[in-house]
């Protein structure tokens, strides 16, 4: 186990860097994470060599492709910005795996960890964001519609079956089953912060690569497309040039939640080793 620490230390200081980086420019330097991934197999091949243990560097190896599978996911499903993509798939490299069965049970082990430190930092955050934002409950009662039924159903039904595995001796099966009554709440609750605190009007000169623009941009001759990736160098130029101002879809921070879940999944691996993995 000890041959891990190096690699926790390593990401913890890279994940400090890349938290203060995103809440002052909202943006994670690339080279920050790949030279992550690159530091991270750079200690790996170093210890396989000096140990003779070939699968250390291996399974981290394996790992950051499994984990870059999982960053493309992400991105492309508009769940994570591009820096928190490459920041996940930076964690590929430094997860403790042992066996094959590992990807599975760590990979999918840290990512959940990450959700429901995500969801609480979430949850926490915006409540800041809607402080003084008038109809957001009538807004987020429309969101919810003719839905009310299965929302509340949802909730209904996770905080019994929780409470009942809670008795049960069954505590991580019943706190999931708490969770999973929540979402339906949760992502209703996202979808309104989203649309009456995350879409702004912004000035040209105030765009970056990668903005999210919430839909099509006619441009005269042509059409700036509301793209996964993002705004271009040149289609900010294009946009200067007109001087259009664009909805933006703007972000969280999210690279703290990286770290609030790392520290979480450290602790529990340096406390319960591989054992409690099994639970997630």
């Amino acid at each position: 186990m000890e041959e891990y620490y190096f690699l926790f230390f390593l990401a913890f200081v890279w994940m400090i860097f890349a938290a203060i980086c995103d809440f002052k420019t909202r943006e994670i330097p690339n080279w920050g994470n790949f030279s992550l991934i690159a530091v991270a197999l750079a200690y790996r091949a170093f210890y396989s060599i000096s140990k003779n243990e070939t699968m250390f560097f291996v399974y981290g190896l394996i790992g950051t492709l499994f984990f870059i599978g999982f960053g493309f996911l992400f991105y492309y499903g508009r769940a994570f910005a591009g820096g928190d993509a490459k920041l996940l798939m930076a964690l590929g490299a430094v997860l403790p795996f042992e066996s094959y069965t590992d990807y599975f049970f760590i990979g999918l082990g840290f990512i959940f960890i990450l959700f429901m430190v995500g969801a609480l930092y979430s949850l926490i955050y915006s409540t800041f964001l809607i402080r003084g934002k008038k109809g957001f409950a009538k807004t987020f009662e429309k969101k919810i519609g003719n839905k009310k039924l299965l929302v509340y159903g949802f909730l209904i039904a996770g905080i019994f079956a929780g409470i009942w595995f809670f008795y049960s001796a069954d505590v991580f099966f019943g706190f999931y089953l708490f969770i999973l009554g929540l979402m339906p709440l949760f992502y209703f609750y996202a979808k309104t912060v989203d649309e009456m605190c995350m879409i702004k009007l912004t000035q040209p000169g105030d765009l970056r690569e990668g903005d999210w623009i919430v839909r099509d941009i006619k441009t005269g001759k042509g059409v700036i497309k509301n793209r996964v990736d993002g705004l271009s160098k040149n289609e900010i130029q294009l946009l200067k040039k007109i001087g259009k101002k664009v909805l933006i879809r703007d972000g969280l921070p999210f690279a703290i939640s990286f770290l609030m879940a790392f520290m979480v999944f450290v602790f529990l691996f340096l406390r319960y080793g591989f054992s409690f993995l099994p639970v997630f």
